[in-house]
């Protein structure tokens, strides 16, 4: 058995189809199994014999549409990916707090070519790099005014909607998670 992560795109915990429970149960029925959630934000742990990752995003997601409506997407990294990209360490020498969110923006698919920080940059972003192995755009972003930072919707544009973003605390859990499962 290899143990995943979903990182769910679009969930809302405050809408009642969206819950931890609803989300477990889809990957339950699944046939998945040491299904768990971490925080309330659509990442769900679980373990199964299946090891291709796009028939398992493909098929995680038609169930989440089919079953709660959900038409979000479905990214998925195993344990080995994520452990190995905290081992990495990307953020040596930042730390994540109030006003400055170290941001993992995880793309969907192999193959996709690594992204590349926009030419007239944010000044509230400081661009950390494109892990390939884990597939994942690594940031710093700063939170301490009002003012959105232009960069994540230049992801978005840049690369569609086959991705999704975590604080790097998040990721930290679902690892940790992941070993609690084990």
């Amino acid at each position: 058995m290899t143990v995943y992560a979903a990182l769910l795109r679009g969930i809302m915990p405050s809408n009642p189809n969206m819950s931890n429970d609803k989300l477990r149960g889809v990957f339950s029925g699944l046939g998945f199994e040491s299904v768990s959630s971490v925080l309330s934000s659509g990442n769900i742990v679980f373990a199964t014999a299946d090891t291709d990752i796009a028939e398992l995003e493909d098929r995680v997601q038609e169930a989440l549409n089919a079953e709660l409506g959900i038409p979000g997407g479905t990214i998925i990294r195993s344990e080995s990916e994520l452990r190995d990209l905290l081992d990495r360490d990307p953020f040596a020498g930042f730390t994540h707090g109030r006003g400055t969110y170290l941001t993992a923006t995880f793309f969907k698919r192999t193959g996709e070519a690594p992204p590349v920080a926009p030419a007239d940059g944010d000044p509230l972003t400081t661009v950390i790099g494109y892990d390939e192995p884990a597939r994942v755009f690594l940031a710093v972003v700063d939170n301490s005014t009002p003012k959105t930072p232009n960069f994540m919707a230049w992801l978005e544009r840049a690369y569609g909607k086959d991705i999704t973003t975590r604080t790097w605390l998040t990721v930290q859990r679902v690892v940790k998670k992941i070993d609690a499962v084990n």
